[in-house]
């Protein structure tokens, strides 16, 4: 089908794009419902899909509930991960498949009164390898989601640049996949978004340079408070230990000036509810200072509390924090 074809089509079938550890886990939360916590932070918060990824992985949630959990948890804005649809990852007609999802997530978003923010493209090929026929792949599969998301009233998609080592030949490869996504997606109103994901993609001044050679409004950044690892053990790109790491702080001071959205990663909380890798008050401080005033997206990724209880003591650290900057 043509992408022009696609797009309209899908647009149809929807209903419209939306308009819109030591401590107890019942102690972390529990301020959740203080009536202290100011009513208008700075910015609004989201809830990331893949905070919920072992609920859905392991069947206990249907990614399509996803905006009712959302809503249920407090959230204003939903960013989806699109590995998480095996309806849609797993289709031998993908295009049926991605029409499916386009109008159930806008019918649940509506209906549940939140807004699609984002989708978190992963698996669509490598957009910063050397060989150019694998790049220009990769850039045809995610034009689709650039499709997608313009049918979902979301304003970006995250894209990851994992590449090569060779940060000058991975700049110039960067740049040309972004240059032609920013190019594509311009005329739907969507951006183009690449996060610190690990490796070269987490060298935040590199990044920098690179969207500057791009030079395009719709291409910038999803500064992560957590995903700054440039090296792992044997080479791995998840599950090692980190062995570099590049100063977050830095990183997103570096990456604000770009940024479409941000994300609040976390992992464990001590006794004061404070995240133990990241100090949310100078982060928070960051992202003011930088003139950003959107969604900030919870990110729950620890093992010591379940999922809603992380994400519920994420969302409070945010909004105990975020009080606290004028």
């Amino acid at each position: 089908m043509k992408r022009r074809k696609f797009i309209q089509n899908s647009l149809a079938l929807s209903i419209g794009a939306t308009a819109i550890g030591s401590l107890s886990a019942q102690t972390l939360v529990g301020n959740y419902f203080s009536p202290n916590l100011s009513a208008s932070p700075f910015f609004k918060l989201s809830l990331a899909q893949w905070s919920l990824h072992k609920a859905i992985q392991e069947g206990e949630l249907n990614p399509y509930d996803f905006a009712a959990k959302a809503k249920e948890l407090g959230f204003e804005g939903i960013e989806y991960v699109n590995q998480l649809y095996k309806d849609v990852t797993e289709a031998k007609n993908k295009n049926a498949a991605l029409k499916q999802f386009i109008a159930q997530s806008n019918t649940k978003a509506i209906e549940h009164g939140v807004e699609n923010v984002l989708i978190m493209i992963d698996g669509e090929g490598d957009l910063a390898v050397p060989t150019i026929s694998k790049r220009n792949k990769a850039i045809e599969n995610h034009k689709t989601w650039v499709e997608v998301a313009a049918a979902m009233g979301c304003h970006s998609i995250r894209i990851n640049l994992f590449g090569e080592r060779n940060p000058q030949a991975w700049k110039a490869q960067s740049a040309e996949s972004m240059r032609k996504l920013g190019e594509f997606a311009a005329p739907y109103k969507v951006n183009i978004i690449v996060e610190n994901h690990g490796y070269l993609s987490s060298n935040a001044s590199l990044v920098m340079e690179m969207l500057d050679e791009v030079n395009q409004a719709n291409c910038g950044t999803l500064p992560d408070f957590g995903n700054f690892c440039l090296e792992r053990e044997n080479g791995e790109r998840w599950g090692a230990k980190c062995v570099k790491e590049y100063d977050r702080y830095k990183g997103v001071e570096e990456l604000m000036p770009r940024a479409f959205a941000v994300s609040a990663k976390s992992h464990d909380f001590d006794a004061q509810g404070n995240e133990t890798h990241t100090d949310y008050l100078p982060m928070l401080k960051l992202v003011k200072s930088a003139g950003y005033t959107g969604f900030i997206g919870v990110e729950y990724e620890g093992e010591v509390l379940s999922e809603i209880d992380g994400i519920l003591a994420t969302k409070n650290l945010l909004l105990e924090k975020g009080k606290h900057i004028v």
